[in-house]
């Protein structure tokens, strides 16, 4: 663990929140991908607005772009509340914000039309951040790291085994920790020094904001669509900039158990969505969300308890290893091993397994619902059964992918 005193005082945040999430389609059809919904209540971006605010990191910018309004209301309705004199959580698009009104053609390239906002900061750090993983860390640990290492800037690195590195961006080192090389999802992936696991980047990065602005600028006459990790990273390191990588396995957050210890998941498919999301119903899962000492914050509604009712034979309201939250009613029915989103209403003598429901949803009377995604606001009819039959679920129109997650969009 590094810490510096409250380092975090002279930072502020850019978190990268305006991706289509094409992989993640058809849940992203309507929304970005920083705006679905995750573990019932919250939404995948609540997770790296958590870790800055626990961090002690109050002066954040978003960055969105594709289907904006959705996430722009959440962040209104949530994070702009928490803020005090000075502090903010603050959403800019470049389709109102940016002087030449174009999207954004890179990472880097993102950040580089709102250079103005880092210039008139005054931060001495500029922590650049995806919004679109799940994950908890304490970020000043790692601008600590950054300090200590007088870098220019830092990489946060995910340890992997070198038969999974082909599927990132992995990071050369020498013994310590100094960035040598940069190789996108290579065919032969170099290892760390005297251990057979591979850096992998998390695509999070800690900058010195002088650097940050000079090589945004050079970087922009050179690349129209620039990127960190196509064209930044490599460019600092041929100018022999200081680039360091920050393994994340070091960082320790309070309350922090064994088993929770460099969890980090990049929900970027159906499947690794679905399978993150069941990773919370598990007895003990790698991911805690009733760690108080380092909460997940979203927006508080004022929704009534969950409830389940009726207790008789056949017909009894039960939810078994399941999520379930605020306004719902499970009524006669059973859940097993489910999300159960916000005002959900599972009606007599269903049955809902493995599976996730968003907001509002519905299950008639009689229903069998397995391994299923369903959106939000969609009233499933009585009887009616997904997950069992996947040709005939298709031809519904739901999408089925390979591993047997039928996804109920309409």
């Amino acid at each position: 663990m590094y810490t510096i005193g409250n380092v975090t005082r002279n930072t502020i945040a850019m978190v990268l929140a305006g991706g289509k999430g094409e992989r993640l389609s058809p849940v992203t059809l309507n929304r970005p991908k920083p705006c679905v919904s995750f573990g019932g209540k919250y939404k995948i971006i609540d997770f790296v607005l958590s870790n800055l605010f626990n961090s002690g990191i109050k002066k954040v910018y978003i960055l969105t772009q594709y289907r904006a309004y959705s996430l722009n209301k959440h962040i209104k309705e949530s994070w702009a509340k928490w803020t005090g004199l000075g502090e903010f959580y603050d959403t800019i698009s470049p389709e109102t914000s940016s002087a030449s009104e174009e999207w954004f053609k890179g990472t880097a390239d993102a950040i580089f039309q709102f250079l103005r906002f880092i210039e008139s900061a005054n931060a001495d750090y500029v922590a650049i951040f995806g919004g679109d993983h799940i994950y908890k860390m304490d970020i000043s640990q790692m601008i600590s790291y950054h300090i200590l290492n007088k870098a220019d800037i830092t990489l946060a690195a995910l340890e992997v085994p070198i038969e999974e590195a082909k599927r990132f961006g992995i990071f050369s080192v020498d013994e310590d920790f100094r960035v040598t090389a940069f190789a996108e999802k290579p065919q032969e992936p170099v290892t760390i020094p005297e251990r057979d696991t591979c850096f992998a980047s998390m695509g999070n990065y800690i900058f010195s904001t002088r650097k940050l602005i000079e090589v945004l600028k050079e970087g922009k006459k050179k690349h129209a669509d620039l990127d960190f990790g196509k064209h930044i990273i490599p460019m600092m390191l041929e100018r022999d900039d200081r680039v360091f990588a920050y393994n994340f396995i070091d960082n320790l957050i309070p309350g922090m158990r064994h088993e929770e210890k460099g969890y980090w998941k990049d929900v970027g498919t159906i499947d690794s969505y679905y399978d993150a999301n069941m990773d919370l119903v598990n007895v003990v899962p790698q991911l805690n969300l009733y760690n108080y000492k380092w909460p997940i914050l979203t927006n508080q509604s004022n929704l009534p308890p969950a409830k389940t009712i009726f207790d008789e034979e056949g017909r009894r309201g039960q939810s078994l290893n399941s999520h379930l939250c605020g306004g719902c009613i499970i009524s006669g029915s059973t859940v097993r091993r489910s999300i159960i989103g916000p005002r959900c209403k599972v009606n007599s003598y269903s049955l809902v397994e493995d599976s996730i429901l968003f907001d509002n949803v519905e299950i008639g009377r009689h229903a069998k619902i397995k391994k299923a995604i369903i959106d939000e606001n969609i009233k499933i009819p009585d009887g009616a059964e997904i997950g069992y039959n996947h040709e005939e679920d298709q031809r519904k129109g739901y999408i089925v992918t390979e591993s047997g997650i039928v996804v109920v969009t309409n």
